[in-house]
């Protein structure tokens, strides 16, 4: 099939990946190059880099208003365009534009977690489960009918970010799926009830608040890992704390109770991996051969 690809992040590399070794893949549509490191340089997206490593025909316009946008992502007189984490919303016309239409990897079990984060809140809710829904995309939010729909367990200390890695994969494996069978296909119509939004996630949510249940606190260090990391600060420094498990013990909240234990508003908690300032993510044992904990956190 000719296809138009349009991602731009990490999450939809291996979906690239996967579609131009079994398909025409005419064109790679990508956010544009952003500022980025110490010196500002513009730098292109995961999947621009990839694209152009393959040797595709990249385009990043800043929106498809222009009527200019419209007829050349018309032109490629693309069979299908998938979608998987873009970045803009596309208009009628351009979902219209491709023979078969628009077709998009998101990373929940619609209609749960519609919208921009849906692994970091399916994580931090505490869900039992996620998955990998193919759906036809329309003009609303994440609202289409669902061609493909996969559920997997989310572990009991999985991060985001191994999560993340899971999905993407399965992602890649179930549009190459969805593309041999479209024809066999039928569209379910999302259902009213159960409707979830997985609002971006603010850094305002990363400082950990030692009086609220460890089971929330260990969902909210699993879930921001590890972007963009929970953290407390441990002797004034900021510490992000990028895995935990439940652990034994009680004490008032924020004490420490040995090793990189600490107890909660309810439980407590058993830090696994950590990263200090300036300096890579390490197991907590690791950490703690040169940081000395405090009696109890702030």
């Amino acid at each position: 099939m000719r296809v138009i690809f349009m991602g731009t992040p990490e999450f939809s590399v291996p979906v690239l990946e996967a579609l131009a070794q079994a398909h025409d893949v005419v064109a790679v549509y990508s956010q544009p190059p952003r500022p980025a490191g110490r010196g500002k340089a513009l730098r292109p997206s995961p999947v621009q880099a990839r694209a152009e490593a393959l040797g595709l025909p990249v385009r990043h316009p800043l929106n498809f208003k222009t009527e200019e946008a419209r007829a050349e992502f018309a032109a490629f007189e693309a069979d299908v365009a998938v979608v998987v984490a873009y970045g803009l919303i596309l208009p009628q016309a351009v979902l219209d534009a491709p023979k078969r239409g628009c077709l998009n990897i998101h990373a929940s079990l619609l209609p749960r977690w519609r919208g921009a984060a849906p692994i970091h809140r399916a994580i931090m809710a505490g869900d039992a489960e996620t998955g990998i829904c193919i759906m036809q995309m329309e003009a609303g939010l994440d609202t289409g009918p669902v061609l493909l729909r996969r559920a997997t367990p989310i572990g009991a200390t999985e991060t985001t970010g191994a999560l993340h890695d899971r999905l993407s994969a399965m992602g890649a494996e179930m549009i190459l799926e969805a593309l041999a069978a479209l024809d066999n296909l039928t569209p379910a119509v999302q259902p009213e009830e159960g409707v979830t939004y997985a609002a971006k996630i603010d850094k305002a949510e990363a400082r950990i608040d030692w009086t609220r249940p460890a089971t929330e606190l260990i969902r909210q260090i699993n879930g921001l890992s590890p972007f963009p990391g929970a953290w407390c600060e441990i002797a004034g420094e900021r510490v992000k704390l990028l895995r935990a498990a439940p652990a034994d013990g009680s004490a008032a909240p924020g004490t420490v109770l040995g090793g990189f234990i600490i107890a909660c508003g309810a439980g407590a908690l058993e830090v696994i991996e950590a990263q200090r300032e300036g300096k890579r993510p390490m197991p907590a044992t690791e950490i703690l051969r040169g940081l000395s904990l405090p009696a109890r956190l702030d």
